[in-house]
């Protein structure tokens, strides 16, 4: 894990904390429908599967954390009888109960879901009240550097596929396969989770506003990054603002201030990170002279020749863009979130499609991403908390055994059939879909450590031309 996740043991305990809020709304739901529609429930793991390693009795209820430190539980036996993976002989003493009736199944393995919706729309509630921190690069759609090369996940170095479709500085996308762009984060998505194919090249149609017409471009994406993900060598229009600058660096002789806006290297305009870091490496042997804005005044500063090779730290100076408070209702959050999550489960199913398994985030990653979050600030958290109760809430509904749409299908299988199931048939079909659960959760999380392991980029240097997203295979709340 990187230095500088470890460095916050507080950030890590924030970001297990909120995974574990994540699964206890769903298993609270599931535990409130089953008391109010007369389900026997022996036991609530509030956290880990198997038997309990600390457990207490409160109204009836066996209160516990097992030894699987990964989901959580609420033992429903009328629901679903899951043996061993629930620590089975918590119950083997009670008495037969009736089963439960078809529409008391359903509630309580809706409620799950529900809940996480819920709770999702109660702190979408929260952001949209206080805002959403949004940079500038991130709230455009407008293209501030088109690369010339990008180099693919095998080494090799070959002509950028915007560069070769023609797609300029200053267009700007309006949609990409037909979806609409709003902001950058709806590039990022469409690039890498575009499925488009043909005469057996990766394809992607933009409509870009170009000179105030539009413009319609087909483009051959490429696989780029260690994450083999699909790429074609843009980055946003923004303007590049001073945050800070080291004292005593060659960016502090030369007179840069926090504040400024740097506007052209050398009669180029810098309109992009990329742009900038270019200009600064391509340029580092002689002497450049860097056009900043300063309260709304051009100044010329002369950075000395080997001054720099690019935005790294010998540079001196910290980047940042301006950030605007954005206050979107709760309601169009969750609906973009649900709207995210499918997108990333279509892609993982879609043939065609080059996200697979590997790239989806696990525990391990999850838990990392809010390590991330609660460092960057309490509105990242909400923001992340609200996309994984909604993405927890979509898988829990897969009609899969074991999940919550499991029992929704074997409930509705029997209503329609007019009797009961075998529950030893269901009870192995559940087994092994909970072995085939863990063993994807491991293969995840092994890919999670991996991406963990690599050295993190400097705070201060060039941002990737395109960011994956993080689409996220949400942990399980319950087997």
């Amino acid at each position: 894990m990187p230095d500088s996740l470890l460095s916050s043991p507080l950030a890590i305990l924030v970001g297990i904390g909120c995974l574990t809020a994540c699964i206890f709304i769903h298993e609270l739901g599931h535990f409130l429908a089953a008391r109010w529609r007369g389900a026997h429930v022996p036991r609530f793991s509030v956290f880990g599967l198997g038997n309990p390693i600390i457990k207490r009795t409160w109204r009836g209820v066996e209160w516990c954390i097992c030894w699987i430190p990964f989901g959580a539980y609420v033992q429903i036996p009328q629901l679903a009888d899951l043996g061993e993976i629930e620590g089975g002989e918590a119950d083997k003493d009670a008495p037969p109960r009736p089963p439960l009736g078809y529409l008391d199944k359903v509630i309580v393995a809706v409620a799950g879901p529900v809940f996480n919706l819920l709770f999702a729309l109660l702190l979408a509630t929260v952001l949209w009240y206080v805002g959403e921190e949004r940079s500038a690069e991130m709230a455009t759609t407008r293209i501030g550097y088109v690369a010339p090369t990008i180099k693919l996940s095998d080494g090799r170095e070959v002509p950028s596929p915007a560069a070769q479709a023609g797609l300029q500085f200053g267009d700007t996308i309006r949609s990409i396969d037909g979806r609409r762009t709003a902001q950058w984060q709806d590039v990022q998505n469409s690039i890498v989770l575009g499925a488009g194919k043909a005469n057996g090249e990766r394809t992607a149609v933009f409509v870009v506003d170009r000179d105030g017409q539009p413009l319609t471009i087909t483009l051959n994406p490429q696989l780029a990054t260690n994450e083999k993900i699909r790429r074609i060598g843009i980055s946003p229009y923004v303007e590049a603002k001073v945050h800070s600058v080291v004292a005593g660096s060659p960016a502090a002789q030369a007179g840069f201030l926090a504040g400024d806006h740097i506007d052209a290297i050398d009669g180029q305009s810098i309109r992009s990170f990329a742009t900038l870091d270019e200009a600064l490496r391509r340029n580092a042997a002689r002497a450049l002279v860097v056009r900043v804005m300063r309260s709304g005044t051009p100044i010329d500063l002369t950075l000395p020749a080997g001054a720099a090779a690019g935005m790294g730290a010998k540079l001196g100076l910290l980047f940042t863009t301006e950030v605007t408070l954005v206050h979107t209702d709760p309601f169009t959050q969750v609906a973009g979130f649900v709207g995210q999550t499918f997108r990333t489960l279509g892609s993982l199913i879609n043939p065609f499609s080059d996200i697979g398994l590997s790239k989806m985030g696990g525990p391990i990653g999850i838990v990392a991403g809010f390590t991330q979050a609660a460092q960057a600030g309490p509105r990242v958290v909400l923001w992340l908390t609200i996309l994984i109760n909604v993405a927890l809430a979509v898988f829990n509904l897969l009609p899969i055994p074991v999940l919550d749409g499991g029992h929704i299908v074997f409930a509705t299988i029997a209503k329609l059939r007019g009797r009961a199931i075998n529950p030893e048939f269901i009870a192995k079909l559940q087994f092994g879909f909970f072995v085939l659960l863990i063993a994807m959760m491991l293969y995840v999380s092994s890919h999670d450590i991996r991406r963990l392991r690599r050295e993190p980029r400097p705070a201060n240097e060039a941002p990737a031309q395109e960011q994956p997203p993080a689409p996220e295979s949400p942990t399980p709340a319950k087997p």
